[in-house]
């Protein structure tokens, strides 16, 4: 049969979860991941929702406010009841880190917490790795489940290893997690939907349960994920120099991202004479930024500088170069300092 097994190719699972969580990890050589190929980022998310909807009955999963918005259409379509913690404080357009780790010691115990592993979305703002080591201390106490949205590894810092530290920060301490991948941004799969939902369980016997169950509620939701780019993904990974190619372009592109991010900083502090601290920009992490702009200045960015961003703020540094920061940088300024 031309159709894969339910829970994908062997191959693209070995090789997912050893970028993951290291390939020399115990939570591997224990075989205490329970790993299946899901529609990328999404379909992932949405069978680890179904799995807490059903063996986790009544169990409320936290996330971020604010979150990439299609978190909580995900949870609502799987009956999840869900609630906010606090995550982006406007005030230095960074994290609200007491207000997070407040908001999720006050969750019902066993609660699963939804957490950006790298490059959060839509914010850019990622807790620093000593606020990691808090923020599990937090959730080990609470015996809350960490439940890590993983869509930019590689892509944030330029290193799979480097991007991957919350989530083997987590395993080290022999907690379960579930972790949903995908492979849409770092190797531009976007339309193949690779990705993958991983349960690290706190033993081999328990995560040969977990992945069954997994199959039980992928297969007649879709059958089988698709064949294509996941033999593209074990390919690039499993052959050193396509793997060490990889590595060296993911590289690059991060190191053009923090290029125009430095560059957009040394615009606006340069042309901004009011005093104002700009370097939530430099500290910001992966495609995108908040900019601390409201809905007017917004509008304002779009009505008169024809820079189009959302309305939250947000803005794509992956579409610009360093030629247009100089423009930038007189746009964010005006609509800072001339709109209310």
């Amino acid at each position: 049969s031309q159709y894969l097994p339910i829970e994908g190719l062997a191959a693209f699972n070995k090789a997912t979860a050893e970028l993951l969580f290291g390939a020399d990890s115990p939570v591997i050589s224990e075989q205490r991941v329970a790993t299946i190929q899901g529609l990328s980022g999404t379909g992932s998310l949405r069978l680890a929702a179904v799995l807490i909807e059903r063996y986790f009955p009544g169990a409320k999963v936290l996330i971020s406010s604010p979150t990439w918005g299609n978190h909580k259409n995900i949870f609502n379509d799987a009956r999840v009841p869900w609630s906010e913690y606090r995550y982006y404080d406007p005030k230095t357009v960074g994290l609200d880190f007491e207000g997070m780790i407040e908001d999720i010691k006050a969750a019902p115990e066993g609660s699963f917490v939804l957490l950006h592993g790298c490059a959060h979305n839509p914010t850019g703002i990622d807790p620093t790795p000593e606020q990691w080591e808090k923020i599990a201390d937090v959730i080990q106490e609470k015996n809350h489940i960490p439940f890590f949205d993983v869509a930019y590894q590689g892509f944030a810092s330029g290193s799979l290893d480097q991007d991957a530290a919350s989530v083997r920060l987590f395993a080290a301490r022999g907690m379960e997690i579930f972790v949903a991948q995908s492979y849409s941004k770092n190797l531009g799969l976007y339309s193949e939907r690779i990705g993958a939902i991983n349960v690290v369980c706190s033993s081999s016997d328990t995560a040969a349960r977990v992945k069954s169950q997994l199959k039980r509620i992928a297969r007649p939701m879709y059958s089988n994920p698709p064949i294509h780019g996941a033999r593209i993904v074990a390919n690039v990974v499993g052959d050193p120099a396509l793997f060490g190619e990889w590595k060296a372009e993911m590289e690059m592109m991060a190191g053009r991202i923090k290029g125009v991010r430095q560059k957009l900083y040394d615009s606006l502090t340069s042309k901004d004479k009011s005093g104002k601290d700009w370097s939530f920009i430099l500290k910001q992490i992966g495609m995108f930024s908040f900019t601390g702009l409201n809905k007017n200045q917004s509008d304002n960015m779009t009505n008169k500088w024809h820079v189009y961003m959302t309305k939250d703020g947000r803005i794509s540094l992956a579409g610009l170069n360093l030629a247009k920061c100089e423009y930038l940088a007189d746009a964010i300024i005006d609509s800072y300092h001339n709109v209310s």
